[in-house]
């Protein structure tokens, strides 16, 4: 039975530890390279110092631009095009094993490095495993080749390096989320770093494979579409490799980013950050609105596809079910013609670069990370896909259900499919199981109510509302610059009000300290008076005393 993991929980698994189990699967290692030698001959020393099995073990270098020289039993194969993401694809092209082991030319594996990579795709074949790397200062600075392979076999390689400050963020979202296990799919992509990361050749076959057209940012775009295929992402801390130096990233980081951003933006919709207007088409959506259209009619059809294109999720694409191979262009009648419904819905959204004519939609619709089915004469609110999509994401579910109505035939419905999720169940599933069940066993799912999310049924002997998306757009956007720059100015009428305020304060403390210098000076000149009062009265007196007894006397 194949082993079943929910969500990323990779903790139900039971691989088989070091030096306790026997190795079955073969493996081999594609170490793209470009004018590396001295650093590719420490990655191929300790690749020979390895303690997994070397008869199931094979290492493929391409040269993406030597000149290059490799031992014997490593074989040298020419890049098919040019960079990093052809010379990946071309390795794997020539890779004969079960699992294929991505390792850069730069890195030097532990001893137990692609042990501990195999003994995990020997428990499940869906698994990603995620190689950790320690950074060393310098990248001139190295030991010589067989020093290198003879510290590997004994275990103390990194006696050789002196360590700098890695991927700090990378161990901190593995620490956050305990091991990645209680991480949510969204995050997952973020992850997966090509420098040493390992998985079944035919996982990444059905992930489509590494992007040749990135020069960047492919390793994240294959950690994207691997979640899309069902990937369970395993953090291996085990059996650690040295990069030697500083990655692209630590040196660049604010180059790397800027150009990356549009590339990530265009195929990862997980980004929301990166997409930012609302008027775009991108490359993969974010949401798959599947409706099948046979059997349906035009009007019921263009209601709810275009209810759903002017949702306020901007990146979504409908895709309409249909035989439309059968729709033949010989002579017929425009009005009685058999398949007239299908023709007009053809016609109406053929040319629409967000809608897609689809005689089969998949098993998911990857690589977009969520499907909506919807039967056709319901209209989708405009803030529906928005709200089915946080429900979803507040706890990682894997389906949605929702009720739309009750016929005599039963209960019509909708159902938000995460992409990743439905591709889970295919790996596990054992024939006579319910498909929905499965999912809920692993990620979980939820009945909601059809109506209190927004949907509706079409009307269609109401005529469509005139409204445009981009004017709509363009309208916000300027009521958004007209509040910003009215914001701008109280921002600055606030300031001015708190420098008078300020003075006002000054002022007030000032008058304050001189009250009470004031009151001081007022309480001494009273003391004095009074002094003074009672020395004149004294005086006067003496002078009445004096001058009675001269008149006594």
């Amino acid at each position: 039975m194949t082993a079943r993991v929910p969500r990323n929980d990779y903790g139900v698994l039971v691989p088989p530890g070091p030096g306790s189990w026997q190795p079955g699967k073969t493996v081999s290692i594609v170490i793209p390279a470009r004018a590396c030698q001295p650093k590719l001959d420490l990655t191929l020393a300790a690749l020979a110092a390895q303690d997994y099995p070397a008869h199931l073990m094979e290492v493929i270098v391409v040269d993406d631009g030597g000149p290059l020289s490799v031992p014997p039993g490593v074989r040298l194969v020419p890049n098919e095009g040019w960079g990093i993401a052809w010379a990946v694809r071309t390795g794997f092209g020539h890779a004969t094993g079960e699992v294929v082991l991505r390792l850069d030319a730069d890195v030097v594996p532990s001893r137990g490095h692609v042990s501990a990579h195999m003994r995990w795709h020997h428990a499940a074949d869906y698994l990603v495993v995620l190689g950790s790397l320690r950074f060393t200062t310098s990248e001139t600075d190295l030991p010589p080749v067989g020093e290198l392979g003879r510290a590997v076999r004994e275990g103390r390689e990194g006696t050789l390096f002196e360590e700098c400050e890695g991927h700090a963020w990378w161990h901190k979202l593995v620490d956050e989320y305990d091991g990645l296990r209680k991480a949510p799919s969204p995050l997952l992509h973020r992850l997966h770093v090509g420098a040493s990361v390992s998985q079944h050749h035919a996982l990444w076959t059905q992930a489509g494979g590494i992007d040749t057209s990135l020069v960047l940012a492919e390793d994240t775009d294959l950690g994207y579409r691997l979640t899309q295929a069902g990937a369970v992402f395993v953090p291996e801390l085990g059996a650690p490799a040295w990069h030697l130096g500083r990655s692209t990233l630590m040196r660049r980081q604010s180059e790397v980013k800027r150009y990356n951003a549009p590339f990530v933006a265009d195929r990862i919709p997980y980004r929301r950050f990166l997409r930012t207007e609302g008027g775009r088409q991108w490359l993969v959506p974010y949401v798959d609105v599947v409706v099948d259209t046979r059997g349906a009619s035009y009007e019921n059809v263009r209601g709810t596809a275009d209810a759903a294109l002017v949702s306020t999720l901007p990146d979504v694409r409908v895709t309409l079910v249909g035989d439309w191979p059968e729709l033949h262009e010989g002579r017929r009648s425009a009005f009685d013609d058999p398949r007239l419904d299908a023709r007009l819905i053809k016609g109406g959204y053929q040319h629409d670069g967000r809608v897609r004519l689809a005689e089969d939609p998949g098993p998911t619709s990857a690589p977009a990370p969520f499907r909506l089915v919807c039967p056709p004469g319901w209209a989708i609110g405009a803030e529906t896909l928005v709200t089915l999509i946080e429900k979803a994401d507040k706890a990682d579910l894997g389906l949605l259900h929702i009720a739309l109505t009750e016929t005599h035939e039963g209960i019509v419905t909708a159902r938000l499919e995460r992409t990743s999720a439905v591709a889970r169940v295919h790996h596990v599933i054992k024939d006579g199981e319910e498909f929905d069940d499965v999912v809920h066993e692993l990620y979980g799912s939820e009945w909601l109510d059809g109506e209190e999310l927004g949907f509706s049924v079409v009307d269609t002997g109401v005529k469509p509302p005139i409204v445009s998306r981009n004017t709509e757009a363009a309208h916000w956007r300027a009521l958004a610059i007209d509040r910003k720059i009215a914001a701008g100015r109280l921002e600055k009428r606030v300031h001015a009000l708190e420098r008078q305020v300020a003075a006002l304060e000054k002022k007030a403390a000032k008058g304050t300290a001189d009250t009470a210098r004031w009151q001081a000076k007022a309480e001494n000149w009273r003391v004095q008076t009074v002094r003074l009062q009672r020395r004149g009265e004294r005086t006067v007196f003496k002078r009445a005393l004096r001058k009675a007894r001269r008149l006594l006397g």
